[in-house]
């Protein structure tokens, strides 16, 4: 992958990764690199905490203020959708806010809103408490799209040859959140009620920003001539694009569908419903770091990683059910199974994504500075977003209109057209590039030739 600031200098498209001298010395982190880390690290693991720690106990407190199904299901999904917007607009204006202002600013306001989610059952039930539910739902969308733009601009500054192993170790922290936000709000919440949970995990959130404050370093860089335009119409970062809007949706067409899929079918208490759900939390959670230190010690398998986990995680959803046209009987055993493995293939695609769209719009001319980083992290979040919005949305209701077997198996259709697609797509950029060297080599033996004529006569 190019790299921004890299001491050798930019290296060819297509090339092998750094220098030995290069890799040598990113193995020895900086004071500078290690507050990174840490930083990086509390947001990943205080956002998702923030995110995750509705899902146990909100929808029936909602209820009793008044609240439809849908209703709720617009309040949770309102989340995906601002962090759509705000991620296009954070990443573009990256360099004129600055990274480090960004990170903050994001993280205080996303405490602050988690405090606030505490004090909403004091608000009087109907429109009045809807209303407020959405309106701190949508800032807490914009405050966390804002600190993970500047987090993945920040770290992918600190570490531009070590990308995908930095930002696979820190998926770690991310699944941390998801796995211990739902039982420490269900613990919490039976324990001492509804507002504890919510103030408690905004004041640890809050007590990170003096911190971050002083740790985090400033990158400043000039503002960039590039527009997501110009970066979402390259056919690469496009296709990309897409495979990152499928996975995602993959995690969250599971949300709302799996758990009622398993009380239903194996007749689980709904304490161990959890359980089940870890199976794929925690496979992510641990291969995502060996998959990003694969992907930088390798980057020309990185393209293959993407593409075979695409399309290993479509075969998953469709043994998920497993979807009826296969006639394997549904056990508990085998569905376990299969979300430890799609935990792995979805970490093995997607922790890909980003250094190939960076590493693309080098190739293609953006500038190797922090606008182009910001870009790059915009448009992740972005598609990232998109997917949270359709997968759960559209899961809940294909799985109310053809059952989960046949909803399962349409999301694996999407997952393995995003890998067949994106194999095509290497394919024949590998046979352009063939072409290209060949004509090169043949035009370089022309010129010799044409050189050594006068010395021959």
């Amino acid at each position: 992958m190019d790299s921004a600031g890299d001491p050798e200098g930019p290296r060819p498209p297509g090339g092998d990764g750094p220098p030995g001298g290069a890799r040598e010395t990113s193995r020895q982190l900086s004071r500078e690199q290690i507050f990174v880390l840490i930083s990086a690290a509390s947001i990943n693991l205080g956002s998702m905490m923030c995110y995750s720690i509705l899902g146990p106990f909100f929808p029936k407190e909602a209820e009793k203020k008044g609240a439809s199904n849908t209703v709720i299901g617009m309040i949770f999904g309102c989340y995906a959708l601002f962090n759509l917007l705000a991620s296009l607009v954070f990443g573009k204006y990256l360099v004129h806010i600055g990274a480090k202002f960004m990170f903050v600013a994001g993280m205080f306001v996303s405490g602050g809103v988690t405090v606030l989610f505490g004090v909403l059952d004091q608000v009087p039930e109907g429109p009045v408490f809807i209303a407020m539910c959405f309106l701190v739902r949508i800032i807490d969308a914009i405050s966390f799209a804002a600190a993970i733009t500047a987090s993945s601009s920040i770290l992918a500054k600190a570490f531009p040859n070590n990308v995908a192993t930095v930002m696979g170790s820190l998926e770690t922290f991310s699944g941390l959140g998801l796995v211990l936000g739902p039982p420490l709000g269900g613990f919490l919440y039976q324990s001492f009620g509804y507002e504890v949970p919510f103030i408690l995990l905004g004041c640890i959130v809050l007590l990170m920003v003096p911190l971050n404050m002083c740790i985090l370093p400033n990158y400043e860089s000039d503002p960039g001539k590039h527009s997501f335009w110009k970066l979402i119409i390259l056919p690469k970062v496009a296709f990309i694009s897409f495979v990152i809007t499928s996975l995602s949706s993959g995690f969250g067409f599971l949300d709302p569908t799996l758990s009622l899929f398993v009380l239903e079918k194996f007749n689980l208490p709904a304490g161990y419903v959890g359980l089940v759900f870890l199976g794929l939390a925690l496979s992510y959670t641990i291969s995502s770091p060996l998959v990003g230190l694969l992907s930088d010690e390798m980057p020309h398998l990185r393209k293959w990683l993407l593409v075979f986990g695409n399309l290993i995680t479509a075969g998953c959803y469709m043994l998920l059910g497993p979807a009826p046209f296969l006639h394997i009987k549904s056990q508990l055993w085998l569905l376990v199974l299969i979300l430890v493995i799609n935990g792995i293939s979805a970490a093995m695609s997607l922790i890909s994504t980003f250094p190939e769209i960076l590493s693309c719009a080098h190739e293609n001319g953006f500038e190797e500075g922090l606008s182009t980083v910001g870009l790059v992290s915009g448009l992740f979040g972005a598609m990232w977003s998109v997917g949270a919005f359709v997968g759960p949305t559209l899961g809940g209701f294909l799985y109310e209109k053809i059952g989960f077997e046949w909803a399962a198996a349409l999301q694996g259709l999407w997952a393995l057209t995003s890998g067949l697609v994106m194999g095509l797509f290497y394919l024949l950029e590998h046979s352009r590039r063939r072409r290209r060297c060949k004509l090169q080599n043949s035009l370089g033996t022309e010129e010799e030739q044409t050189a050594l004529l006068p010395d021959e006569t």
